[in-house]
């Protein structure tokens, strides 16, 4: 299989994602947490960089750089569904109280105090409005961002054809 396709692959599979992501928000009426939103921006970061490697077509050290900015998008994006999976699984009463939406934490307060408290999560964060197999929604979005992190480093250490 050639490079390029596994770039294509790997941003279809980002485009599936926020498909995904959509509907649940806008068909299903499940309104996203601040820490939905970050994870998603992950996934459209990731999804690009693919994409632009898939119209690039790098040779190998473009390849190997793809590879590490993938790979370091989705363990960002890994970072924050871990953090979300966390929060999902603390005892009800540990869990953070509601917070600002993040429209008006971005309105009220600086972007670095504003990263901070969506960290941290909010009420909104620990509640399990799907599942699917046993596993939430931030749990299957870490499966992904690890599977992003895994094709990233496999396009770093491996040869690949370019066709």
């Amino acid at each position: 299989m050639s490079q390029r396709m596994i770039f294509l692959g790997g941003f279809l599979i980002c485009a599936g994602l926020m498909a995904a992501a959509l509907y649940f928000q806008y068909g299903m009426q499940l309104e996203p947490c601040p820490l939905c939103i970050f994870q998603r921006l992950f996934v459209i970061v990731t999804g690009l960089i693919l994409l632009a490697a898939a119209l690039h077509n790098p040779g190998k050290l473009g390849r190997r750089i793809y590879g590490v900015v993938t790979a370091l998008a989705a363990g960002l994006g890994a970072a924050v569904a871990g953090r979300h999976v966390w929060i999902e699984n603390l005892p009800f009463d540990q869990q953070p109280g509601c917070a600002y939406s993040l429209n008006d934490m971005l309105e009220t307060f600086p972007l670095l105090k504003t990263l901070k408290l969506v960290l941290e999560g909010s009420g909104g964060c620990g509640q399990i409005n799907w599942s699917f197999l046993g596993l939430s929604m931030p749990s299957w979005t870490l499966i992904f961002f690890i599977f992003f992190v895994g094709l990233g480093l496999l396009l770093l250490f491996t040869s690949i054809g370019r066709r």
